[in-house]
């Protein structure tokens, strides 16, 4: 069979190459085209444009960028009809996604979107455009089965695909974070700043202000190989800090907590059982829109799954020197706070359910094809 998957970021590109995997694994004779990254493209994915290339991040950089995106919108729908998929798969990326399945629809292709777009949070009217443009719509968040049959829209609830990305990379794995350098036994901290640069340049320099409080403790940042060494080292500068590329598992699996922006990160985060704080930081213009449309209490999607906050998070103004500083403290402290914190997570886990998401995601896409054709 063939699959045309679509997806604009680093943890969809981590969740559909587990996906091909699986479809891999039950149907022998597919093949992949789609756009992504690096993990899609080492399971076989012939990849159109990398996710470096469409990642748009805010209302201003849309606004900004709608030449471009427009280009790509174009070049996506001639790309398909060029394909000719047995069906199309949409991994999460929304604003783009939705666009692709409305055209998929009107020429006839199967159109089956895993990892839904946030609806529940932004704008539920968004339900009904994915009623006529979606025919099948695969869950990975425990709540929104039950948000979509107040719509009337059944979807397929399969646990979060994190914990088996998880369970893969440790496979095997006992050997210390393999760049820590001997001569340093100083418990980690990590820095996860995130995977896009507009998010890097207004995030990273507040989590580096609180580094020389905290001359007992190594600073190491998860860096990503698809952004220069050059990039990040314009905002290290003098700070006493490492910067090690493409194993933010290894480095969490180490670490004694961490400082997070806020996405899929902490969740990943939280899976490790590394206290955190949540951070975020938008464009001006971007936050003020978006703080009068998202319908939700919390950004964090530790919090958001868990309906609490079992992570503290600094958004905007509070993101800042005074009050990470406070909270970095708190957690490193052995005791209530990173205790509760601690045994949040076990309950959260519970919540996710357990291995297999990427499996099960695979098998409901077979079978709703074989039903259909």
């Amino acid at each position: 069979m063939r699959y045309y998957i679509i997806t604009g970021e680093a943890s969809g590109d981590l969740h559909a190459s587990n996906l091909m995997k699986e479809l891999k694994r039950l149907d022998t004779k597919a093949s992949f085209r789609g756009w992504g990254g690096e993990r899609m493209k080492e399971h076989g994915c012939d990849l159109v444009k990398h996710y470096r290339e469409t990642a748009f991040m805010g209302f201003t950089d849309v606004a900004l960028h709608l030449g471009k995106i427009r280009n790509l919108i174009a070049y996506c729908r001639k790309d398909i009809l060029s394909y000719q998929p047995d069906v199309l798969i949409l991994v999460d990326y929304p604003g783009f996604n939705l666009r692709m399945a409305k055209f998929a629809r009107r020429n006839g292709f199967r159109v089956i979107y895993y990892i839904s777009p946030q609806v529940w949070a932004w704008n539920p009217s968004r339900v009904r455009k994915i009623k006529t443009r979606v025919d099948h719509m695969i869950v990975i968040l425990p709540f929104e089965q039950e948000f979509y049959a107040h719509y009337d829209y059944p979807v397929e609830y399969v646990g979060h695909p994190l914990l088996d990305a998880i369970d893969q990379v440790h496979q095997g794995v006992s050997t210390p974070f393999p760049s820590a350098p001997s001569t340093d036994t100083r418990p980690m901290i990590a820095i996860l700043p995130g995977s896009r640069k507009q998010e890097i340049r207004r995030i990273l320099p507040v989590m580096l202000s609180v580094v020389p409080q905290f001359d007992e403790y190594q600073f190491v940042i998860a860096g990503l190989s698809g952004l220069s060494p050059d990039f990040y080292q314009a905002f290290t500068g003098s700070y006493p800090v490492r910067i090690v590329y493409d194993q933010t598992y290894s480095l969490l699996r180490n670490a004694a907590a961490a400082m997070v922006t806020s996405g899929t990160a902490t969740l990943e985060t939280a899976l490790h059982d590394v206290p955190q704080i949540i951070c975020y930081r938008g464009e001006v213009l971007s936050y003020l829109i978006a703080r009068k449309l998202i319908r939700v209490p919390y950004i964090g999607l530790v919090n958001l799954i868990m309906g609490e906050e079992i992570a503290r998070e600094l958004i905007q103004g509070k993101l800042n020197h005074e009050n990470l500083l406070g909270e970095l403290s708190q957690i490193l402290k052995e005791g209530s706070r990173r205790d509760r914190m601690l045994t949040d997570y076990q309950r959260l886990k519970s919540k996710l359910g357990g291995r297999g998401a990427s499996e099960r995601a695979a098998r409901s896409i077979l079978r709703y094809l074989q039903v259909m054709s």
